[in-house]
């Protein structure tokens, strides 16, 4: 059972005698949970189209990407970006955002649209093309909402951008689709077409909705495309007779692709073949050519390769389930943060205003805690020199129990941190690699159970840019493989700049020697820019793809959460 707020302040007031600097951080404590628990209506998913964007020169068309912006307290935060399309200058985007409905709010979503240079995916060295602000509650209530994108100085340019809105339904399984193609036609004329495949949903107007489009095949007349998985509300809208129209391309470089050819078929047709375990496949017919060449016979076969049913868990299925997140914190203790005695000190312990380490720990903490059933906390530090030889250490026990450092509760995590402080010689340098590889070992152990039972959350709050940037980007590289999530707290006004680096929404994160991360697991908040916003705000940004990671790791490893609760949630979570 957890302990309440207000026990818990009561707890630490006991200990180190400052009621009113616990109770404001029990107080946003408060304020983060009730912030993060409000329900939403529903989902919404955005999908995007832009038209009319100005060449970047009279060469090359653009690169463009969406990247979707949500304000919270008055800050534009990012939620997800789109693909990168090359050289396009009227992209239709396949990525679809899904974002929470709530009805009783005013939910400002910001659209930037970038120039991505060749060969980077970063945002770093994009060109900046406009953007278009509004609300969610402006797309939901036209469906359908085009609007100007403005550049710098907010004039309109010619280019647009067109958000298309529609509720998420009840279904949230998933299919897996694999397709590959016979003798396609030939298109160019000194080597063979380079083919991709394009699915649209046929809605109830007629209209048309882009829900998948492969990667391009080089050079080959016979491709076989990577599978995919979709979910059957943006394949079908849960309709398994709506007719869905597939289009074959030759691609090009300069974004005037070459048709080859399309056919018709419907998500329960492909399911018969599959049940049945019959092979299905299509002519890919060019309607020009059919109606101009007397022998005309197709432009191709494409063939279904496998149609797989996938249910997908949500993140409280596996929480329902048994699965518990053990939370550890890992404190900077090195000497950039101030003598700890001095006012100025990131870590002067205030008798009216928690340190922003305070803040920042209990804020995160208190969600945390309530997804783990003893409430018992790993606490370390890096960064000092510790007793009783005082040699430096970068995975130190707080309360320096290296056998035992858990501490009872985020009361028991605070107090530790302050016994600590007049105990330990802050040093350096900021080395994380070791407390990343330390977690990783455990999250390893429970990697080899194959079953949901622990998902690991390394919460490390650090004052600046970390020294041994290489060997944390390998433990990240390994951790990403593992049930782990890394969250990072920049603490203080240092530029943290390469911190974001190891969030992968800039681009891919890879080891030194090149291997990318399997997922996504890092999260970067610089707490300077919560200063004038709540701690709510905090954790939510710190937290919001926690979820997301969880079920992204346990799906994709096809773990199953150990027991489902009988009943099951009519609502829909994000894969």
């Amino acid at each position: 059972m957890a302990i309440s707020v207000g026990v818990a302040a009561s707890l630490i007031c006991e200990v180190c005698d400052c009621t009113t600097i616990m109770s404001n951080i029990y107080e946003s404590a408060e304020a983060t949970l009730g912030f993060i628990s409000s329900p939403c209506l529903t989902k919404v998913e955005l999908r995007v189209a832009c038209r009319g964007i100005s060449d970047r020169d009279a060469l090359s068309k653009p690169d463009p990407c969406v990247v979707l912006k949500m304000q919270s307290h008055g800050q534009w935060f990012e939620v997800d970006r789109t693909e990168v399309i090359r050289s396009s200058s009227s992209p239709v985007f396949s990525k679809i955002f899904l974002v929470d409905y709530y009805f009783e709010e005013v939910q400002r979503l910001r659209f930037e649209l970038h120039d991505i240079s060749s060969g980077n995916n970063g945002l770093r060295d994009a060109d900046f093309l406009g953007a278009m602000e509004c609300t969610l509650g402006q797309i939901v209530s036209q469906r359908k909402l085009t609007k100007a994108l403005l550049k710098q100085g907010n004039t309109a340019g010619k280019s647009s951008i067109m958000v298309t809105a529609e509720e998420l339904s009840g279904n949230d399984d998933y299919v897996e689709l694999s397709f590959s193609a016979r003798k396609l036609d030939d298109k160019d004329f000194f080597s063979k077409s380079d083919p991709f495949l394009e699915i649209f949903r046929v809605n109830d107007d007629g209209t048309e909705s882009l829900v998948h489009r492969t990667e391009t095949v080089m050079n080959n007349l016979s491709p076989v495309w990577k599978s995919f998985k979709v979910s059957l509300n943006t394949l079908c809208s849960g309709d398994h007779d709506r007719e869905l129209k597939c289009t074959v391309w030759d691609w090009d470089s300069n974004g005037k692709h070459d048709f080859i050819g399309e056919f018709q078929t419907t998500y329960k047709e492909m399911m018969r073949a599959e049940q049945e375990g019959k092979q299905i496949q299509w002519e890919c017919i060019n309607p020009k050519y059919q109606m101009k060449k007397k022998n005309y016979r197709n432009s191709g076969t494409v063939i279904l390769n496998h149609c797989k049913i996938i249910k997908m868990y949500s993140f409280l299925d596996y929480i329902m389930g048994g699965c518990q997140i053990q939370f550890t914190v890992a404190i900077d203790f090195t000497a950039s943060n101030g003598d700890p005695r001095n006012s100025c000190s990131l870590h002067y312990i205030h008798p009216y205003q928690p340190n922003e380490y305070l803040k920042a720990l209990v804020a995160v903490g208190e969600i945390c805690q309530d997804y783990d059933s003893d409430k018992m906390f790993p606490a370390f530090g890096f960064g000092a020199l510790i007793p009783p030889d005082f040699k430096v250490s970068h995975d130190f026990a707080v309360n320096f129990d290296e056998e035992n450092p858990e501490c009872a509760g985020i009361q028991g995590v605070v107090e530790a941190y302050q016994n600590c402080l007049p105990k330990i010689q802050l040093y350096g340098p900021t080395n994380i690699a070791p407390i990343i590889q330390k977690v990783a070992s455990s999250a390893s152990e429970e990697m080899h159970t194959k079953e949901a039972m622990e998902y690991f959350i390394l919460l490390i709050l650090t004052d600046g840019v970390i020294t041994d940037m290489a060997d944390t980007r390998e433990a990240i590289v390994h951790a990403s493989h593992l049930p782990m999530s890394v969250i990072i707290v920049g603490v203080g006004n240092a530029d943290f700049t390469d911190m974001q680096i190891l969030d992968g929404d800039d681009g891919i994160l890879r080891s030194p020697k090149g291997e990318p991360v399997l997922r996504d697991i890092v999260q970067f908040v610089p707490f300077k820019d919560f200063k004038h916003a709540s701690p709510a705000a905090l954790a939510k940004s710190v937290l919001a793809e926690v979820p997301n990671q969880v079920v992204d790791y346990y799906n994709a490893k096809g773990i199953k959460p150990k027991c489902i609760s009988d009943y099951e949630s009519s609502r829909t979570f994000s894969p």
